[in-house]
């Protein structure tokens, strides 16, 4: 009994601050934006409208869940679940400052488990039965299988330095000075290819209004969009968590009591810059997205990570990972 207690324990202590997290930078994201635009944001609903993201959630989970007539039912209900499933599971391996699973393999997990997210999305539109949902849809899955080949890349310069594909060694490798001050451009790429990575603006692409209704989702209503919600902003604070590990880890002078505080502190600071940017920037055409991509990150992440593999066999004689 004790066992399986405590197996339920440690998935429970990580995912249920990961939840309340992500519903409160829903209520942030609302402040912000607000007082952006010369307006309170929420503030009814308990005091400072701190109960607003609990009436959210209420409300959308009493709601009656719209089922298409011609939808596929199997997988218009399972996708919004496999997405939530999959942005939790990504957590498992990230160092703050224990990872629940440990394995020598976590930049690669986190890798393939955000490339197989893309499923929820191209399969919750086509089983909507919707042109407005398939069109969001094969955006989506052109835009995310596009930005993670610059991810995919970038990491490979990161466990060239680190030398390992733990985020541990990520760790043992910024003791004494952040990667971002030798490695910036690839930190600024990365941020950026992280906000096309989680659909945000002004990357919107699969949920534009303007020409898409709501895109991928716009058949989801109640219970279902709500995961969907979740499991975006759950993405939102992964991906800022991992920038910080990758980039600006704490330093060796840190306590491991300390450490996931400066971590929080640094995702929150990140995670700001992901707000600030859909106040301030309008939306990206289709062709420029890719343009950004295929013609300018492309190229110089490519010649970063011949750098990073090059000189260390130019100046010393042997390769950078041991």
């Amino acid at each position: 009994m004790p066992c399986i207690t405590e197996h339920l324990l440690n998935p429970a202590t990580l995912l249920i601050p990961v939840l309340l997290a992500v519903a409160f930078l829903t209520m942030l994201e609302r402040k912000m934006i607000g007082y952006m635009q010369l307006r309170k944001g929420p503030n009814v609903v308990g005091p400072f409208g701190l109960l607003q993201p609990i009436a959210d959630g209420v409300k959308l989970f009493i709601k009656e869940p719209l089922k298409p007539a011609t939808s596929s039912h199997t997988l218009f209900l399972t996708m919004p679940m496999l997405a939530l499933i999959l942005a939790l599971t990504m957590w498992t391996p990230l160092t703050m400052p224990h990872p629940l699973v440990n394995t020598n393999l976590g930049l690669l997990l986190i890798l393939t488990i955000s490339g197989m997210a893309v499923y929820t999305i191209l399969w919750s539109g086509w089983a909507s039965n919707s042109k407005y949902a398939l069109l969001g849809a094969l955006r989506a899955v052109a835009q995310t299988i596009s930005y993670e080949v610059t991810l995919g890349l970038i990491l490979l310069a990161t466990i060239i330095t680190s030398g390992g594909f733990s985020t541990k060694a990520l760790l043992t490798a910024q003791e004494t000075t952040w990667l971002a001050t030798c490695a910036w451009p690839l930190m600024m790429m990365w941020y950026v290819s992280t906000l096309a990575e989680t659909n945000r603006a002004p990357f919107d692409l699969t949920e534009g209004e303007s020409e898409l209704v709501s895109g991928f989702n716009v058949e989801y209503a109640a219970g279902p969009f709500a995961l969907f919600f979740l499991a975006e902003y759950s993405n939102i604070l992964l991906m800022n968590t991992l920038s910080c590990i990758l980039f600006l880890s704490p330093n060796q002078l840190t306590t491991m009591e300390l450490f996931p505080t400066i971590l929080m502190m640094k995702t929150l600071t990140l995670t700001l810059g992901f707000l600030w940017a859909r106040t301030s920037y309008p939306r990206f055409r289709y062709d420029q997205l890719m343009h950004l991509l295929w013609k300018n990150f492309l190229p110089i992440t490519l010649a970063m990570c011949l750098w990073y593999a090059a000189t260390p066999v130019a100046l010393f004689g042997t390769p950078p990972v041991s």
